[in-house]
């Protein structure tokens, strides 16, 4: 049984950062697309950042530079460092996971079926 649980969200002000964390448990992290995803209020859910099976990262134009996505294989922890937050941050982050590998981790992004519950991150101005 695959579960994802996200953890690491709250209120920052603009400029600040926060940590997310994603326990993966049910299969190992390394033989699926692993990715963080968020939804705004009224909003479709859209990827922030993937992981590849070859540990290659993927980022939406929106927070390359500022966001950073890493795992801990030993753990089989997933993590999403967050710096420079901005109020069009705001929204709740999920973790996400589908057994593709490569391009389409990041490809085919609809394709990911195993959800966290979600963790709420709110920028403030």
């Amino acid at each position: 049984q695959v579960r994802l649980v996200e953890s690491g969200g709250g209120s920052v002000q603009a400029g600040g950062s926060l940590r997310l964390s994603c326990a993966v448990s049910g299969y190992t992290s390394r033989s699926y697309c692993m990715g963080w995803f968020r939804q705004a209020p009224g909003e479709a859910r859209e990827a922030v950042a993937v992981r590849r099976t070859d540990d290659t990262p993927t980022y939406a134009d929106s927070v390359s530079g500022r966001f950073t996505i890493s795992k801990d294989n030993a753990k089989n922890i997933l993590y999403l460092q967050m710096n420079s937050l901005k109020p069009e941050d705001t929204g709740m982050y999920y973790c996400g996971a589908y057994s593709g590998s490569g391009l389409a981790c990041w490809g085919q992004r609809n394709a990911y079926n195993y959800w966290g519950q979600g963790t709420q991150v709110t920028v403030s101005s």
